[in-house]
């Protein structure tokens, strides 16, 4: 795709995000049989939708879509869920991710390699959210590919990107989600608020994701804990 329709399609998917991850103010809440919200199934004409997305009314029974037109949306990594973690405050999960791709200093292997060029710096990804941080993940991955390297950092240690099974950087997604559930109430709400749904990616997974990218996993785990604690 020309760089020109790239960035196109990313400012047009903005929009789209920002206008639509939370319920217009004074939205009527109707319940269904279930006790759910309605507008989470809430037909959207797939006329002008991005290609990337699943839409509410495709959930299958007993599931629901985290859908970014509603406030479902605020479970997204792209959601701007500011968290702190290992002492450094991110402004959303996004942005913690796509960080680790960058170099971490000036001794950095990958500041270091002839040629390349990092559009931004590891600390101003830090501090984007939704489209913004996935354009500057996607301008690290090309740079990683130029390098032929499959790994990313984390306070120095170098980490696989892409493990066949569920490793560090698995692990260290999985922690960075619980701080923003802990720190965010409102989404702690929310996610309690889908009791057992099943819940879905609103964009279409790559085939054989690692586990790290099964974001509504995670969710789903740390869901069926803050449950056990309310009980308990």
């Amino acid at each position: 795709m020309p760089r020109t329709f790239t960035y196109l399609f990313i400012f047009i998917a903005a929009i789209l995000f920002n206008n639509c991850s939370h319920r217009p103010p004074g939205m009527n809440t109707t319940l269904n049989a279930q006790g759910y919200p309605e507008h989470w199934w809430a037909p959207v004409s797939k006329e002008g939708a991005p290609s990337w997305e699943i839409l509410p009314q495709e959930a299958g029974p007993g599931e629901v879509i985290l859908s970014k037109r509603h406030e479902l949306g605020l479970l997204s990594n792209f959601a701007a869920t500011p968290f702190t973690y290992h002492g450094k405050r991110y402004a959303s999960l996004e942005g913690f991710w796509q960080m680790m791709l960058y170099p971490e200093g000036e001794d950095d292997p990958r500041a270091l390699y002839p040629g390349l060029k990092w559009q931004y710096t590891r600390d101003q990804v830090s501090q984007m959210v939704a489209f913004d941080a996935k354009k500057a993940g996607s301008l690290a991955e090309e740079n990683m590919k130029t390098m032929g390297i499959t790994w990313v950092t984390f306070e120095g240690k170098r980490i696989e990107y892409r493990p066949a099974e569920a490793g560090e950087h698995y692990r260290l997604i999985v922690e960075a989600t619980w701080e923003k559930v802990r720190q965010n109430p409102e989404v702690r709400k929310v996610l309690l608020s889908t009791g057992n749904l099943i819940l879905r990616p609103d964009h279409h997974e790559e085939p054989n994701a690692p586990a790290a990218w099964h974001y509504f996993d995670i969710l789903t785990d740390i869901r069926t804990q803050l449950q056990h604690e309310h009980k308990n």
